[in-house]
C-alpha cells in the first residue's frame, strides 16, 4: 500500500504527458514537422517528475482547472445543442465527456498534491 501511495502522486503528470504524446502523434501524421512545438507543452510535467516544485505544481493545477472548466462548459453547450444522436455523435459524447472530466479530475488531483505538501 505504501508503494501505491508513493507513486500515485505522479499519475496526473503521466496522464498529461500521455495526452500530449497522443496529440503530437495525431498532428504529426497530418502536419509533419509543424507538430514538434506541441512537445514543448510536456516540459513542465516532465520537470515535475524529475524535480518536483510546489509552486509549479500549484500553478499547473490552477491553470488546468481553469482550462478544464472552460472545456466542461464548451462540452455541455455542445451537448445541449446536438439534436440528432447518431452513432458517431454518441461516440463523440462518450469520449469527449471522459476526456473533459478526466482532465478536470487530474487538475484537481495536482492541486490536492500541492496543498498536501504545503501542510
Amino acid at each position: 500500500m505504501k508503494l501505491i501511495s508513493k507513486y500515485s502522486k505522479f499519475i496526473p503528470y503521466l496522464y498529461y504527458i500521455a495526452v500530449i504524446s497522443y496529440w503530437f502523434t495525431d498532428v504529426n501524421r497530418s502536419d509533419g514537422l509543424t507538430a514538434y512545438p506541441i512537445l514543448l507543452f510536456s516540459i513542465p510535467f516532465l520537470w515535475q517528475l524529475i524535480k518536483p516544485n510546489k509552486q509549479l505544481n500549484f500553478s499547473l493545477g490552477i491553470v488546468f482547472v481553469c482550462l478544464s472548466s472552460y472545456l466542461i462548459l464548451a462540452y455541455l453547450s455542445d451537448l445541449f445543442n446536438i439534436i440528432d444522436f447518431s452513432a458517431s455523435t454518441r461516440t463523440f459524447i462518450i469520449y469527449g465527456g471522459l476526456f473533459v472530466f478526466t482532465n478536470f479530475l487530474m487538475a484537481l488531483w495536482m492541486i490536492r498534491n500541492s496543498i498536501k505538501k504545503a501542510f
